[in-house]
């Protein structure tokens, strides 16, 4: 059976004839005609009485339309599914990030802009969030650390300071910044390898051929708040993402650019994406909205 046949078919049962339905397939009479009675000469059935030029279902011919019924209604429920995820009235968007920070602004954008699509976040490191876009696991990615890679196209967001925490009654508490040199011997708390702040500290101190005294490896910047807050050291956050709290005190470092920047992050091959290009539409006018207040400021 070919399709083209049983469409005409349906067609001509559920608009009452054979022009009719010729005229909803947009199509010629006599081509619906000659399609119906080869599907009926096929199967040496009988699916349409003719009386003059009034059709009537025979028993075959009405359970062939209760078919034919649910296939081409799965068929404009396909077609609506595609449409609406093409105008991302539907859909899903999958998003890694080291952090909630600059995440979150993101998304509210891209929700007030699409509220049909159905967002999902996975937090980890960059080691991580980037081997989750390569796998396929997430659309996009928002990172704190560039690493050029012929796969993923960048689009650079924000850039902050990195900052020096430390416990209130600490021997820099009463500091307003310190030097990396002063860092020496210190006892560091820092995030697990692959961490951006750690990675941007880091090559800061290995330029100034300082070696760190790590004292604690926690997964979590949350886990890093909570060990300085106890006394077990100290430790290195942006800016951006550092929470005051009566227990902390945030030091600037002086005379070195140490920051981690935020990069919005694809693969090449998906940037053009309807979800994809989407999202990174909306990363554009925040960023075009920020250096339009910019001068303001």
């Amino acid at each position: 059976m070919r399709l083209a046949q049983l469409r005409s078919f349906y067609a001509t049962a559920r608009y009452g004839g054979f022009t009719a339905g010729a005229r909803q397939l947009h199509v010629s009479q006599p081509t619906v005609t000659s399609q119906v009675r080869a599907l009926e000469e096929s199967y040496g059935v009988e699916l349409l009485h003719r009386h003059g030029h009034r059709l009537e279902l025979t028993d075959a011919g009405r359970e062939l339309f209760s078919i034919a019924l649910r296939i081409f209604g799965l068929e404009e429920d396909a077609v609506h599914l595609l449409t609406d995820s093409g105008a991302l009235r539907t859909g899903k968007l999958r998003i890694g990030a080291v952090g909630p920070y600059h995440v979150m602004e993101m998304i509210a954008a891209f929700r007030a802009r699409y509220p049909g699509i159905e967002v999902t976040i996975t937090v980890g490191n960059s080691e991580e969030t980037v081997k989750s876009l390569k796998d396929y696991e997430s659309d996009v990615a928002v990172l704190a650390q560039y690493a050029p890679d012929p796969l993923l196209h960048f689009v650079p967001y924000r850039s902050h300071p990195v900052v020096i925490f430390v416990p209130r009654g600490h021997r820099f508490d009463d500091r307003a910044s310190l030097r990396l040199e002063e860092l020496a011997g210190e006892p560091l708390v820092m995030r697990e390898k692959g961490s951006t702040t750690r990675k941007a500290l880091e090559d800061a101190l290995r330029k100034r051929r300082i070696v760190p005294t790590i004292s604690l490896e926690v997964g979590s910047r949350e886990a890093v708040r909570e060990a300085v807050i106890r006394g077990l050291g100290i430790a290195a956050v942006s800016e951006f993402e550092f929470v005051p709290d009566p227990r902390l005190r945030a030091l600037a470092i002086a005379h070195a650019d140490v920051r981690t920047s935020t990069h919005v992050v694809t693969l090449k091959e998906r940037r053009h994406a309807r979800v994809v290009a989407g999202f990174l539409a909306i990363v554009d006018e925040l960023l075009r909205s920020a250096r339009q207040r910019r001068p303001a400021a």
